[in-house]
């Protein structure tokens, strides 16, 4: 074989690429390519946090590509046609990608694979973004698991993990370079330079990724398990935008950390039992329940939340994305979120209680605005987490467990540390949106109406 493409995607990276490595022992020489269509996503194309750190880890990609004597080609959609374009202009047979989730990119993913079998040329896809593959997982009945306990039981029991394989020393390029576009071409950058804010707090890109890495497993990992709600310390990995965005591979994750906790005494066995790979396990599931239900993202898994009253207020509403509720927890979280891209897990769910049960708003509302500043924004975990929170999905938290802001921080924030930190310009103290205890009983009321108890 002369030619081979290899489509990159999520897996923005060189180290354990199965679809990279495949193409390098097969083909002579290369063509990597990445195609910009976010038409193809429908609602759900990347949102400005996330395409902020897409601009930044390409040209990374690229410089990586270029210091093993190759290049990023750069392509605009739609991704079909693009893939023709270029298998015509290489006279490739080939082409080597590592496979996506989400709904609208399986159907793309479908149309690619009929194409090269009409035009008798050969499709290699690989599963990489995940631990295993999606559905892999069984219950004793033989069918997926819907809870997500049992899910991890059977995970453990059933997933083979392989050792991360290494990264290609030289990728052939090919005789002639087809054209390509500009990293400017593809517009990913904000035009109101929010990603300046982004750019203060975060590195994209596999080198940056690997350091996180190590910082993480050398510094926090063994008491993770132990401070990982704290908001006011800096002990989580903050590992979720590279695996977003494929800078890492979750395999690579599992095998460091589980290493390191074997380096301190924890046995074979032990090590993946450990909070931080059930977090990992926690994603793996997440990704399960979207290929199973394709709406997860639009539609509440429980049929009963069809008939909520939701209020919606718009002011409300904004003053939730402003950070300005009135209840510093959130508000915190909620600013962390703008100004930096991400926000503390525990928080997470802190907000997202607030708004759904609270406000009583709409949990989707939520969900989109995570999407549009989340720099870790994922389809699946950013639905199933919206849904478990809000408690309309099988296996979420019930209705009746309503978040206490104010307790959350004296059990998460005791010395207020990181209201400090991210509620600098707040001059006065403002006056709560709702009072907790009267909205808590509004929801309850609410759920009873909706369930027609």
């Amino acid at each position: 074989m002369a030619t081979a493409i290899v489509w990159f995607r999520q897996d923005l990276r060189l180290a354990d690429n199965p679809a990279l490595l495949a193409a390098t022992y097969a083909a002579r020489q290369m063509v990597p390519v990445f195609i910009w269509s976010p038409e193809e996503e429908g609602e759900w194309a990347p949102g400005g946090a996330a395409r902020w750190w897409l601009h930044e880890s390409l040209q990374r990609l690229d410089a990586s590509l270029r210091e093993r004597g190759s290049r990023l080609l750069l392509l605009r959609g739609p991704t079909l046609q693009a893939l023709k374009s270029l298998l015509a202009a290489t006279g490739a047979t080939q082409l080597y990608w590592n496979c996506r989730y989400e709904p609208a990119a399986l159907r793309v993913e479908a149309e690619v694979r009929q194409m090269l079998a009409a035009s008798g040329r050969t499709g290699h896809g690989f599963q990489s973004s995940r631990l295993v593959e999606p559905g892999s997982v069984k219950g004793a009945s033989g069918d997926c698991v819907q809870v997500f306990t049992p899910f991890a039981r059977a995970f453990l029991a059933q997933a083979n993990i392989d050792a991360p394989e290494g990264s290609p020393h030289e990728i052939p390029p090919p005789a002639k370079w087809p054209d390509s576009l500009g990293f400017a071409d593809l517009a990913l950058l904000p035009t109101s330079r929010w990603h300046d804010k982004l750019a203060q707090h975060w590195q994209p890109g596999e080198t940056a990724a690997r350091a996180v890495l190590k910082q993480f497993v050398q510094q926090h990992l063994a008491d993770y398990g132990e401070s990982r709600d704290r908001a006011d310390l800096q002990s989580t990995s903050r590992l979720s935008p590279y695996l977003r965005h494929g800078e890492l591979s979750p395999r690579q994750v599992w095998t460091a950390v589980v290493a390191a906790l074997v380096r301190k005494g924890e046995t074979e066995e032990e090590a993946p039992r450990g909070k931080f790979c059930s977090e990992l396990i926690w994603r793996e599931f997440a990704t399960q329940q979207l290929v199973l239900h394709p709406a997860l993202p639009d539609r509440a898994r429980s049929g009963v939340f069809d008939a909520m009253q939701w209020r919606n207020e718009a002011r409300e509403l904004a003053a939730w994305t402003r950070g300005e509720t009135g209840e510093e927890f959130v508000d915190a979280g909620m600013r962390e979120l703008w100004q930096t891209g991400w926000m503390h897990n525990r928080v997470r769910m802190v907000v997202a209680s607030y708004l759904v049960k609270n406000l009583l708003h709409d949990w989707r509302a939520g969900e989109r605005w995570f999407w549009d500043t989340l720099v870790d924004a994922d389809l699946a975990s950013n639905a199933y987490n919206w849904q478990w929170v809000a408690g309309i999905s099988p296996d979420a938290a019930p209705w009746f467990r309503i978040f206490n802001p104010q307790t959350q921080a004296e059990k998460f924030d005791p010395e207020g540390a990181y209201r400090r930190r991210f509620l600098t310009d707040s001059k006065r103290p403002l006056a709560s949106l709702v009072d907790l205890k009267q909205s808590r009983q509004r929801a309850l009321d609410a759920m009873k109406r909706a369930s027609g108890r």
